[in-house]
C-alpha cells in the first residue's frame, strides 16, 4: 500500500511539479475562546477591496460563534493578533514575507508567527483570497449565500494551519465564468425576485456574483448575453461593480471588444457586415473602449468577428476571404486598443476564441497575433476540440481553455441539472494544462445554480492544479461534503453522489427521451434493452433511499443547502430516469395491466418532479430562489408529461456481457516513458485508462499496449465492443489497434470532424466504440490486446457479447 501511495505521490509532482510535504504538522490559532477574541490589525491605508473582505470575514466569525471580532489599524506589528495586508504595507517588513509576495499575481501567505497570524498578499486580490482561505480554513463555505450553507453554532473557534504556513498563488491567471443560456433561471430569477427594480441582471446580482468568485478565488467574468439580458455595459451600475470588486470584464466568442451584440447591435446600424458596413461596426467598438477607459475597468478583450448571436460571421464568400477578413479586423482591433488606451500590445490583455467554424479558420491559416490568448474550446459536452501544438506553446499571450458545464444546442441541451462527471473535467482541464493552457481558463456555468459542486471543481483547478491529484478526485468530493454537510456524512455521501455522476455519464437526464434539438425531434424509444432499464430504474431508486436515510443527519442550519445541492439533482434525475424508462417498458409488453402499471408510475414520476421543482423555487430557503429552477428550459420534448406508449419494442434478446473494467488488465506494455495510469471517478467504469503524462505525443515505433483476457464456455460467433471516451486530437488522427489472441490487429480511427452523426451519438453516450466481430470463437480462454498510437486516447471498458 505504501509503495502504491509512494507511487502515486512522484507521478503527481512529474506531471504538475511539486507538492507541499511537512503538511501533517499544524499550528493552532484560537480566532474565538471562551470570552476572549482575537483582534484583526490591517494597514490605515488598507485598499477598499481588502477591507470589505476583512469585514466579511468578521461577519463569518461571528454567525459561527456570535462573537464580532474587533478591526484595528496600526503601521507596525507589535500587538499580539491577525495581521492582515498587501506585501507593500509597512506591517511586513519580513524579508521572508518581501521575497515570497513581492512583484507577484495574487500570491498569497499564511503563517503563524510568534503569537501572531500573519496574512499578506501581494496585491490586492492576493489579499482577499488569502481572507477567504482563513474563512473555508475555519469551515465557511463559499456557497455560504449562493446554496444557503448556513453556519452551524461553535463556541469557540481556532484555526489549524501547516507549521510551514499556507503559501499559495494560481495555476491559470485568469480564472472564472460564464453566465450563459441564462433565459430559464438566473435572468428570471433576478428580473422577478432578487432585483425586480432593475428587471434584469443587473448590480445587486452581479455583486452577489462576484463575490462568490473572490471566495472561489476566481477574478474573470463573462456577463451573460442571451436575448433575455440587457447587455452588460447598458445597466447603469454593473461596470462600476465590477469595479469595485476587482472583477476582470471578458466577453465570449460571439461578443469581440466586449459588445453584447444581441442587445447592442441596433438594426439602425445596419448590417453586421465588415465587408460592407466596416465604418459603423469600427465605431460601435470605439464607443465600447472609450466607455472602458473612461470606467477604468480591468479587461480582456476578445478580437475578432461572426454573427451578431452565436454564428459565422456575414458576408464571406469562401473560406479564404473569411481568413483574410478575420486577419484584417484582428489587425484593425489591436489598432484601436493601441491607440485608445495608449500602451504596448503586449500589456493590454487580448484574447481569440476558435469556437465552431472559427477553429477551422484557425486550422487552415489563419494568423493570430503572438501576444494574444488562444484560448481553447471543448465541443460544447466536455471534450477540448484542440489545444496547443509545441509551436504554439511558446506563444508570448500563451493557452486557455472555454469548457462547457451547462449548453444550449445540438444534439440535445443540458441546462436543467449539473451532472458533468467531475473526473472527466479533471482529465480534460489537467491535459489542457500539461499543453499549455496556464493563461485563461472560462467555465460556461449556465445560470451557477444548480451547478455548484461542477463550477467550484473546475476553479479549484484553475487556482490550484496540484490541489486534485489524479487518484484524489473523489476525496475532494468527500472533503466538499464535510464542508457542507459536516464529516460525519461524507462517506455515505460521496457513494452517492459518485453514482449520480456515473449514471448521467451513461446518459444525462436531459438525453433520457431519445429526442434530439436544431432541430427538434418528438422523444422516441431508448437504446437500452428491458433488463438494463430495469436495473437502471435500481440504480436510481437505491440513490433516492439513500438520500432519504442520509437526510435525517442533516444539521438544521443546512437542510436547504442539502435540498439544493443533493436532494433536487438526484430526485430529480431519478424521475426522468424513472419516467421514461417506465415508458418504455410500457412497449415491451402487450399485458394491458402491466402497460397501465408502468404508464402510472412514468405519471407519477412527472408529478414528482413538478413537486420538487415547487419546493425549490417556493418553500426552500423560504423562497428566496423563486424562479431560478425551471423544469423546462427551451420547453423542449423531454421535459413534458409523457402519454400512453403506443411503440411496439421488441425486446433483443441478448446473451449476458462479458464486461472488462479498464483497469482491470492483465499486462501494460509502456513505451518512450508513458505510463497507463487508471483515473478513479472517470468513466462508465469510474476507473478509466489513460496514458501519463498528458502532453500530446505520437509513438512511431513501439506502441503502448494493454492486455485483456476473458473466457468464454460455449462456442459461436462473438463480438466485442471497446469503448473509449470520445476525446479530441489536434489533427483527428487517434488511432486504436485491437487484437484478438493471435488473429491481425484492426485498426480504427476514433476521431469525428464537425458535428456529423457519430459526434452526435458519442457524446450523447459518452463512448466511441469500435466493434470487432469473432466468428466461431472457441471455449476457453482468450485475449484482447489494445494498443495506441498517441496520447489523450481514454479507454473505458470492454464488452464481449455472444451473438444469438
Amino acid at each position: 500500500m505504501f509503495k502504491k501511495q509512494l507511487l502515486s505521490l512522484i507521478i503527481t509532482i512529474i506531471l504538475f511539479g511539486n507538492t507541499s510535504f511537512g503538511q501533517n504538522k499544524t499550528d493552532s490559532f484560537p480566532i474565538v475562546q471562551s470570552n476572549q477574541t482575537t483582534t484583526i490589525f490591517i494597514d490605515s491605508k488598507t485598499d477598499d477591496l481588502v477591507l470589505w473582505a476583512v469585514n466579511e470575514l468578521v461577519k463569518d466569525v461571528e454567525d459561527i460563534t456570535g462573537k464580532k471580532l474587533k478591526v484595528s489599524a496600526v503601521n507596525k506589528i507589535s500587538q499580539n493578533g491577525i495581521y492582515i495586508g498587501q506585501v507593500s504595507s509597512s506591517m511586513f517588513s519580513s524579508k521572508v514575507i518581501q521575497n515570497e509576495l513581492a512583484n507577484q499575481w495574487e500570491k498569497f501567505y499564511i503563517k503563524k508567527e510568534n503569537q501572531n497570524l500573519i496574512v499578506a498578499g501581494s496585491d490586492v486580490r492576493g489579499t482577499v483570497y488569502a481572507i477567504f482561505e482563513l474563512a473555508e480554513q475555519l469551515g465557511v463555505s463559499p456557497w455560504k449565500w449562493w446554496a444557503d450553507v448556513n453556519p452551524i453554532h461553535q463556541n469557540e473557534l481556532s484555526l489549524n494551519l501547516p507549521t510551514t504556513g499556507i503559501i499559495q498563488k494560481p495555476s491559470v491567471q485568469y480564472r472564472g465564468i460564464f453566465l450563459n443560456d441564462e433565459d430559464w433561471g438566473l435572468e428570471p430569477w433576478a428580473e422577478k425576485t432578487f432585483e425586480p427594480e432593475v428587471g434584469n441582471i443587473g448590480p445587486k446580482t452581479y455583486e452577489k456574483i462576484f463575490q462568490l468568485l473572490l471566495r472561489l478565488k476566481a477574478n474573470t467574468i463573462w456577463p451573460a448575453m442571451h436575448p433575455s439580458t440587457k447587455g452588460f455595459f447598458t445597466i447603469k451600475g454593473n461596470k462600476e461593480i465590477a469595479q469595485k470588486y476587482h472583477m476582470i470584464i471578458g466577453s465570449s466568442h460571439a461578443e469581440p471588444m466586449l459588445r453584447n451584440n444581441v442587445d447592442e447591435w441596433k438594426k439602425t446600424f445596419g448590417d453586421y457586415n465588415y465587408f460592407t458596413n466596416s465604418t459603423q461596426v469600427n465605431k460601435y467598438w470605439q464607443d465600447r473602449l472609450n466607455e472602458v477607459k473612461s470606467g477604468n475597468n480591468e479587461t480582456i478583450m476578445t478580437l475578432g468577428m461572426r454573427g451578431v448571436h452565436d454564428s459565422k460571421m456575414e458576408g464571406a464568400k469562401d473560406l479564404n476571404e473569411s481568413i483574410a477578413m478575420v486577419e484584417k479586423i484582428i489587425d484593425v482591433q489591436r489598432e484601436m486598443l493601441s491607440k485608445t488606451f495608449k500602451k504596448p500590445l503586449n500589456e493590454i490583455p487580448q484574447a481569440f476564441v476558435p469556437y465552431k467554424e472559427v477553429l477551422e479558420l484557425y486550422d487552415n491559416g489563419l494568423k493570430v497575433p503572438d501576444d494574444v490568448t488562444l484560448v481553447w474550446p471543448d465541443d460544447n459536452y466536455g471534450y477540448i476540440r484542440r489545444l496547443s501544438n509545441e509551436d504554439e506553446q511558446k506563444r508570448v499571450g500563451g493557452g486557455g481553455v472555454y469548457y462547457h458545464l451547462s449548453y444550449w444546442g445540438r444534439p440535445h441541451d443540458y441546462l436543467w441539472l449539473s451532472t458533468t462527471q467531475p473526473g472527466l473535467i479533471w482529465y480534460e482541464m489537467s491535459k489542457a494544462y500539461q499543453n499549455g493552457a496556464k493563461k485563461m481558463w472560462i467555465a460556461n456555468v449556465g445560470d451557477i445554480k444548480p451547478g455548484e459542486y461542477d463550477m467550484e471543481f473546475f476553479l479549484d483547478l484553475a487556482w490550484n492544479v496540484n490541489s486534485i491529484p489524479f487518484d484524489g478526485i473523489n476525496q475532494h468530493l468527500k472533503n466538499w461534503i464535510s464542508r457542507e454537510f459536516t464529516p460525519k456524512v461524507s462517506n455515505e455521501l460521496s457513494v452517492v453522489l459518485e453514482e449520480y455522476y456515473r449514471l448521467a455519464f451513461i446518459r444525462k437526464p436531459e438525453y433520457m427521451g431519445w429526442s434530439q434539438t436544431e432541430p427538434t425531434t418528438k422523444i422516441n424509444l431508448s437504446d437500452f434493452s428491458k433488463s438494463e432499464m430495469e436495473q437502471r430504474i435500481k440504480d436510481y431508486a437505491d440513490l433516492v433511499e439513500k438520500v432519504d436515510l442520509i437526510s435525517p443527519s442533516i444539521p438544521v442550519e443546512r437542510k436547504d443547502a442539502f435540498f439544493q445541492l443533493v436532494e433536487y439533482p438526484v430526485k430529480a434525475a431519478a424521475n426522468m430516469n424513472f419516467k421514461f424508462l417506465n415508458w418504455n417498458l410500457e412497449a415491451t409488453t402487450s399485458d394491458e395491466i402491466q402497460k397501465d402499471k408502468y404508464h402510472k408510475q412514468a405519471s407519477e414520476a412527472f408529478g414528482n418532479i413538478k413537486e420538487l421543482t415547487d419546493f425549490y423555487n417556493t418553500k426552500m430557503s423560504k423562497g428566496k430562489w423563486n424562479n431560478m429552477m425551471s423544469m423546462h428550459p427551451r420547453n423542449l420534448p423531454v421535459f413534458d408529461s409523457v402519454a400512453k406508449n403506443t411503440f411496439t419494442k421488441e425486446d433483443l434478446k441478448k446473451s449476458e456481457s462479458i464486461i472488462i473494467k479498464a483497469n482491470q488488465f492483465a499486462s501494460a506494455q509502456i513505451s518512450d516513458n508513458y505510463k497507463w495510469q487508471i483515473i478513479n471517478g472517470l468513466g462508465y467504469s469510474n476507473n478509466a485508462l489513460t496514458l501519463f503524462p498528458l502532453n500530446q505525443h505520437y509513438f512511431k515505433n513501439e506502441k503502448p499496449a494493454v492486455l485483456y483476457e476473458f473466457e468464454v464456455s460455449d462456442i459461436g460467433n462473438y463480438e466485442v465492443e471497446v469503448h473509449f471516451l470520445p476525446t479530441h486530437s489536434n489533427n483527428f488522427d487517434h488511432e486504436v489497434f485491437v487484437q484478438i489472441d493471435q488473429n491481425p490487429a484492426n485498426s480504427f480511427k476514433i476521431n469525428t470532424k464537425d458535428r456529423d452523426k457519430t459526434w452526435k451519438e458519442n457524446v450523447l453516450r459518452n463512448s466511441a466504440i469500435v466493434k470487432v466481430p469473432l466468428s466461431d470463437l472457441n471455449t476457453g480462454k482468450h485475449s484482447i490486446s489494445i494498443s495506441i498510437n498517441q496520447t489523450g486516447i481514454v479507454l473505458d471498458y470492454i464488452a464481449v457479447q455472444k451473438i444469438l
